[in-house]
């Protein structure tokens, strides 16, 4: 598997994209599970079938992309929003970027980490290995580039990161990941409840940490990737709770502005797992 992920990892983007986007629609055909969860989930959004059907061969994309992104050559990336993220860099304080399950949330640590985080600001990202051993290590090994680190999904992890936010260092979160149990607590997200994580808004009440919200547009024609940079707009209420709530309210924001690269196959709303 890994001399596949290798051969892969030498595709150019856009022929990538093109073998992702068949897998996304077989995928979708094929896994009466995985078909429902998705329509259901864009139903419960309001999202209609004009919206959601290019989210069907941008999944696949996601998937055909990352022994690139991970073992290949850089891939072009622009920027919209650059001067938000150095505004909040020169506060010292530390950032905390938010992003949803939209659009190639792989690409936008990388760009930061390759822009900014080789100097003085290196961004951390919660990373849960693998379990399949051969994935495990090509990942971990892919991850580890200069100005781009992880910390576990454990409390050493969630140290690391209230250390590099201290030291006016940056994280990467994606919000609207099901944590384990007893880590989050139920709140409304497109109207229904889901499991939500309070640890973005805990380490940001913490530190002081700006937030800005970022996700990953996956050009056309394989052209490469656009990163979009935002404040979040609002200030975080002091109560960790309401504060998720309104972080969950930024996510959708965001979703509603390109719903066809969302990942509506994600059980945003499953149960959460008893962590062992």
């Amino acid at each position: 598997m890994i001399s596949l992920f290798k051969i892969l990892s030498i595709l150019p983007l856009w022929l990538a994209h093109g073998l992702g986007w068949s897998l996304g629609w077989l995928v979708f055909a094929a896994s009466g599970v995985y078909r429902g969860r998705f329509l259901a989930n864009a139903r419960q959004a309001g999202i209609g079938w004009r919206q959601w059907l290019g989210a069907v061969g941008e999944s696949g994309k996601l998937v055909a992309e990352l022994p690139r992104l991970w073992l290949g050559r850089p891939v072009a990336v622009r920027w919209d929003g650059a001067q938000h993220v150095e505004q909040a860099l020169a506060t010292g304080r530390g950032v905390v970027f938010l992003t949803p399950h939209l659009g190639c949330f792989e690409i936008t640590a990388q760009a930061y980490a390759q822009r900014y985080g080789q100097t003085s600001h290196p961004i951390t990202v919660l990373f849960r290995p693998p379990r399949q051993p051969w994935l495990r290590a090509v990942v971990t090994a892919a991850r580890a580039r200069p100005g781009l680190h992880t910390a576990p999904t454990t409390l050493a992890g969630v140290k690391q990161m209230m250390k590099a936010l201290k030291q006016g260092q940056c994280l990467g979160l994606l919000p609207d990941q099901v944590p384990p149990l007893g880590q989050g607590s139920w709140l409304p997200f497109f109207g229904r409840e889901a499991y939500t994580m309070t640890l973005s808004a805990r380490l940001v009440q913490q530190t002081g940490a700006t937030v800005l919200v970022a996700w990953g547009e996956r050009l056309s024609r394989g052209r490469g990737f656009g990163v979009h940079v935002q404040p979040l707009g609002t200030a975080l209420p002091a109560d960790a709770v309401q504060a998720a709530g309104v972080i969950n309210q930024a996510m959708e924001d965001l979703v509603r502005r390109c719903p066809q690269q969302y990942l509506w196959g994600y059980a945003r709303y499953k149960q959460p797992r008893q962590e062992i």
